[in-house]
């Protein structure tokens, strides 16, 4: 990228660890950002919409009954991933936010973005998930489809 386009924006990087989001933080660093967030979602299974209500053993509503023990691994996984960014920003003085989110990531991504008024979204084309693999990137391609927002897609 020779040219910087954009300046001082808002930029959500949703990451989950796999090389296409590890490559779209990279890219992300190019730009004169205000601020990157980091944005992984947990989805530990498809919640069912017409039980939005579904209390699990674990007290979180709709969410599967994964012990505690599993929802604070998960969380801590994530954490340190959003630590090592962290530090790779800070040689280039941008300020990098972080967030960990329960549900399906394509409508949480989106729902960040619009309540976060997030201007630019990078983000991987496949994600971790082998089935993503195998449909070109849902994710990437919901979000592109749904958001208001500048979608940057990184192969």
């Amino acid at each position: 990228m020779s040219e910087r386009v954009f300046d001082n924006e808002r930029i959500l990087v949703p990451i989950d660890g796999s090389d296409a989001s590890e490559r779209a933080f990279e890219y992300a660093l190019n730009f004169p950002a205000e601020s990157i967030t980091l944005l992984t979602v947990i989805d530990p299974f498809d919640i069912d919409p017409l039980a939005p209500g579904l209390q699990s053993p674990s007290g979180r509503p709709g969410m599967p009954g994964y012990s505690p023990g599993w929802y604070e691994k998960v969380e801590q996984k994530a954490e340190a991933l959003h630590d090592r960014k962290r530090e790779r920003a800070d040689d280039r003085d941008i300020t990098v936010k972080s967030e960990v989110t329960y549900g399906s990531p394509a409508r949480q991504i989106v729902k960040y973005t619009h309540e976060h008024e997030i201007e630019h979204i990078v983000l991987g084309r496949k994600g971790h998930d082998s089935i993503t693999r195998a449909l070109l990137g849902s994710v990437s391609e919901l979000v592109v489809r749904r958001s208001s927002a500048i979608v940057t897609v990184i192969s």
